[in-house]
């Protein structure tokens, strides 16, 4: 190789153009950002575009050139993360935390979080009788905007403060808000991991239960009940099941009495392995959050059907639900209508054929998503209850 080609030069190699650029766009997402393509001497930080990798790993090491340049890329990324981080005054909002309440109130707020944030309640003050009402937020909402440094939030003290009224203080850190908020109001750290990472994404996320009477409840799910017969019909029919039982069931030759129930009804299998059991059965979560899709028009007020429920659990100390957890799931969660197709339907003509059960059978009647917390590591997963009694094979 000529030695001319080895001496270190600043300035960049020229870009490939891509005459397709789709294809460009999805090979930048797999590529690390260019962190050289930031002015040097910036006041805030910018993520840069993903750009092009300099060179691939050679067995025989790395030349001179490639060495500047990956230096060169590396200091870039540490001055793009010393940059100092700052905020508009205009959109920060001013809270305090209340450690008895569990909340924290809202006298100053800005932004547009508290449109899908927040609730109204009333609460007493020691100048007025009647209560009045004011913003407060939950745990893992006033930790999701300290985090994003859209709120400044002061912790409440008892202490007699006369003349110090101009004094505000310092407010809390984010360390201190994960310290007196996780573990308040059944919040734990992996129910407010995702319920940050699904914010960031976009979504509405609410209570599935409400805290308190005056947050804002969704839509009532009334479950499918199977109509009760009258107290004739159904002492008629244990009457019934009860002469016709000799006649119906087989006959055993080694138990003649059917005394099972009452002599035996400690040795049945059941019975059996629940004594043998050394880890105690846990019981089902119920969904904890209730999460809305980003284009879904969402009051805060009067909220509609979540498009989803989520259970939170941690992959830690808890496992995955099972079969007859799943059930009890499936029993308080709403029926999901089938999916529209993604294609507009044809011109009307011949008679249309019978409609493809496999997509009904794909998205199932209803749906309960899993969120599994890992160390910080958030996975979810689907279940679905099929519909195999409304749509027969044969």
């Amino acid at each position: 190789m000529d030695d001319t080609l080895e001496q270190p030069n600043s300035e960049a190699p020229p870009q490939k153009v891509d005459d397709n650029p789709d294809e460009q766009s999805s090979g930048d997402e797999d590529e690390g950002p260019d962190w050289t393509k930031l002015k040097i001497g910036i006041s805030r930080p910018v993520i840069p575009k993903r750009g092009e990798k300099e060179h691939e790993p050679a067995a025989g090491g790395e030349s001179g050139l490639q060495q500047h340049i990956l230096q060169r890329s590396r200091n870039a990324m540490f001055d793009a993360l010393r940059a100092t981080r700052t905020i508009s005054s205009k959109t920060v909002s001013n809270g305090i935390w209340h450690p008895s309440l569990a909340r924290v109130s809202v006298p100053v707020a800005r932004g547009t979080h508290f449109s899908s944030m927040g609730h109204s309640a009333s609460r007493p003050t020691k100048n007025k009788e009647n209560p009045t009402k004011r913003l407060e937020l939950l745990p893992e909402e006033a930790i999701y905007l300290i985090e994003r440094g859209s709120l400044f939030c002061w912790k409440e003290i008892d202490i007699d403060l006369s003349g110090l009224e101009d004094v505000s203080g310092a407010p809390m850190s984010v360390q201190q808000a994960y310290a007196e908020m996780i573990g308040t109001e059944d919040v734990s750290l992996e129910k407010y991991q995702v319920y940050s990472y699904l914010r960031r994404l976009g979504y509405v996320v609410t209570r599935t239960v409400p805290p308190t009477p005056e947050y804002p409840a969704a839509t009532p799910f009334v479950p499918l009940e199977q109509p009760r017969s009258s107290i004739f019909k159904r002492i008629r029919s244990t009457f019934a099941s009860w002469i016709l039982k000799p006649f119906t069931s087989a006959f055993n030759w080694w138990k003649p009495l059917c005394l099972t129930r009452w002599l035996y009804h400690d040795k049945n299998y059941r019975h059996i392995f629940r004594s043998l059991r050394f880890m105690p059965a846990r019981t089902s979560d119920p969904p904890f959050y209730n999460l809305y899709k980003p284009p879904t028009p969402f009051k805060k007020t009067s909220p509609s059907l979540p498009d989803f429920q989520i259970v939170v659990i941690n992959t830690r100390t808890t496992p995955m639900p099972s079969l007859q957890e799943l059930t009890d799931l499936f029993d308080i969660s709403p029926e999901v209508p089938i999916p529209l197709p993604k294609r507009p339907p044809p011109d009307p003509g011949p008679p249309a054929r019978r409609p493809n059960p496999f997509v009904a059978l794909r998205a199932g009647k209803k749906t309960v998503v899993i969120a599994a917390v890992d160390s910080g590591n958030i996975s979810f997963f689907r279940f679905m209850q099929g519909a195999f009694m409304d749509w027969p094979m044969v």
